[in-house]
């Protein structure tokens, strides 16, 4: 009978660890465990907090995670890829369930996202798609390639390059070559234009018209602002540039001081037409100003209504049908994307009405 007792009391325990450890695994995939039980904790890891599209991302996930039930940890890596990388392997030490990163660097992040791999974490690639790494699980962004068709459409549109004799003078300044969106943005603004260039109505002085001649290291303003001037002294001397195709706003902010150093904006010599992309403050004010003509806004509202449910249907175990991939170098990164939205003259107050600035800040 003693045997008997103790046999029952040992299935009695054993059932109760099973009925733990499946309570566990249901809280840690922020799914439905009952009685209120708080759900997964996402760990968000931005580049920098110095630029506003990155700032108010953050904070957007912040409130949309929260609002959703999760816990949130947040980072920002100042613009160093190796702080970023301390920041992801301390949320994995910490014991998160889900990390949403937009990487400093796209292809320095393969050994710590492996790493929270094996700790069964998801993984999402916000904004900037993680390469060389099978461990990404989805990436969320905006289209890359519509993007650049917008910025060269911009370009064809204004200047009538259907219709107008020409030629126009053009220069191109595209993005970081670590940043695996910048050859995206370039190929989509040149399905547009390079034809006109075939055909000679668009002519690039300086001749440099491929990716690689036109990429700026890290995005950098300074480095955008000493090459304007050396094309600008070199090709320009005794002619004018009619459009400039800079891939995002803070290459904006070396071409337009070096553009106002060589007399554009004063007497009869008006600014080119400048593309842009992140609608930074000093980016409107210069739209604003007539000194860009427009940027390619990224609601970070947006962003969120894709993540945050992403991140839920993830963790719970339910299938995402993904809106097209993205190579990466070892996959095929599932993907959803929303679409960018062109601010220039005409509606530059959209940004005030749906309150991504004040009217203030825009006039300050």
């Amino acid at each position: 009978m003693k045997r008997i007792l103790a046999i029952v009391l040992a299935l009695i325990m054993i059932a109760g660890l099973c009925s733990c450890d499946t309570l566990t695994k249901l809280t840690k995939g922020g799914g439905a465990a009952s009685g209120g039980d708080k759900k997964a904790t996402v760990g968000i890891l931005m580049p920098t907090k110095e630029q506003t599209i990155w700032s108010i991302q953050g904070e957007r996930l912040v409130e949309g995670f929260k609002e959703a039930g999760y816990a949130t940890l947040i980072e920002y890596a100042e613009d160093d890829t190796s702080k970023q990388v301390m920041q992801i392997e301390n949320m994995i030490t910490k014991g998160v369930d889900a990390l949403v990163i937009a990487a400093v660097d796209s292809a320095a992040l393969t050994t710590v996202c492996e790493k929270a791999k094996e700790e069964d974490i998801i993984i999402i690639a916000d904004d900037r798609l993680i390469t060389n790494t099978a461990a990404v699980d989805y990436y969320v962004t905006f289209d890359l390639v519509k993007l650049g068709e917008m910025q060269g459409q911009f370009i064809a549109d204004t200047l009538a390059l259907k219709t107008a004799e020409g030629p126009f003078n053009l220069e191109i300044f595209s993005g970081s070559q670590d940043d695996a969106n910048s050859i995206l943005f370039y190929n989509g603004a040149m399905s547009v234009l390079k034809p006109y260039i075939d055909s000679g109505k668009l002519v690039v002085q300086s001749g440099q018209v491929d990716y690689a001649v036109t990429a700026i290291k890290g995005w950098d303003s300074a480095e955008a602002r000493s090459r304007m001037e050396n094309i600008l002294s070199g090709f320009y001397t005794d002619k004018k540039i009619d459009a400039v195709l800079v891939a995002a706003d803070c290459l904006t902010f070396g071409v337009i001081p070096a553009l106002e150093d060589a007399g554009y904006g004063t007497g009869d010599l008006a600014f080119p037409l400048i593309t842009g992309q992140d609608a930074e403050l000093a980016a409107v004010k210069n739209i604003k100003a007539g000194k860009q003509s427009m940027t390619a806004f990224l609601d970070a509202n947006e962003l969120v209504k894709i993540v945050v449910p992403l991140v839920d249907d993830l963790l719970t175990g339910k299938e995402v049908t993904p809106s097209s991939t993205y190579p990466n170098g070892v996959k095929d990164v599932p993907a959803l994307t929303y679409d960018a939205i062109e601010i220039n003259a005409e509606n530059v107050d959209y940004l005030v009405e749906i309150g991504f600035y004040t009217e203030a800040e825009i006039k300050g």
